[in-house]
């Protein structure tokens, strides 16, 4: 499940899409509001950056910088959760079942493990999965932004489909990272956990879901790397062509 969320590049949603073929953009009232949508969450990112940047001149120290950034990490992360809906609704022609994998993940992440297991909070490994987060929705938020605008500059094109060659594995290290960090805690506390008997007759078990989910990462992990890889060898060879015949 989070193994979509990580420091990768997330499915174009549509409006960010560099395929060849062209496809009927959304209507002008739909284009503003997801100017605007994707304008305030560049910007909600850009405070978590510096938020970050600051509290580590303040401390000089890179540990437990999560505190600094929580309110607006935990904010402008379920704020993506209106993604799902842009698709649902047909704002944008995108995949609702892949885009709600894809934001549930982070949610996940950012709700069910790092905010509901506090004592995961000072570990070293939630800073990995928040800096990778914070530098791809930046660039990613901005890439959306320029493509609405129709005016893309070539350096957020190749941020986007460059750097998660770094930030997402560096995201999905930090990730596994935490939730296993979180492992004894949940055990021991019996988190989210539901035990037998009860009346509905059903068990579920938090620490085992935990691990299926951190097993999930293995099959998932490098069928999503290896697809942006390809996407970024085709956007990007299709941007030199175009240039080239400019």
């Amino acid at each position: 499940m989070a193994a979509a969320g990580g420091g990768g590049s997330r499915a174009d949603n549509g409006y960010g899409s560099q395929q060849p073929r062209r496809r009927k953009g959304p209507g002008a009232l739909a284009t503003a509001y997801l100017v605007i949508y994707n304008v305030v969450m560049t910007a909600g990112w850009l405070v978590i950056a510096v938020g970050l940047v600051r509290a580590y001149l303040a401390k000089g120290s890179y540990h437990s910088l999560y505190y600094s950034i929580e309110k607006p990490l935990k904010f402008f992360q379920t704020g993506a959760l209106l993604e799902i809906l842009h698709c649902a609704f047909g704002i944008v022609p995108s995949s609702v079942v892949l885009t709600a994998f894809q934001v549930m993940s982070r949610v996940f992440l950012t709700w069910a493990v790092t905010h509901s297991v506090k004592e995961v909070q000072t570990e070293d490994s939630v800073l990995l999965f928040v800096v990778a987060w914070t530098i791809t929705e930046i660039i990613r938020y901005s890439f959306y932004t320029f493509s609405l605008l129709n005016h893309l500059p070539y350096l957020i094109k190749w941020a986007r489909y460059t750097l998660f060659i770094v930030l997402y594995p560096m995201g999905v290290s930090g990730e596994l990272l935490t939730i296993y960090a979180a492992l004894p805690f949940v055990r021991q506390s019996g988190l989210y956990s539901i035990s037998l008997p009860n009346k509905y007759n059903f068990s579920f078990d938090y620490y085992t879901f935990l691990i299926l989910v951190m097993i999930s990462y293995i099959p998932i992990f490098p069928q999503l790397y290896f697809h942006m890889l390809h996407q970024r060898r085709k956007v990007l060879s299709h941007t030199e062509e175009h240039k080239k015949s400019e």
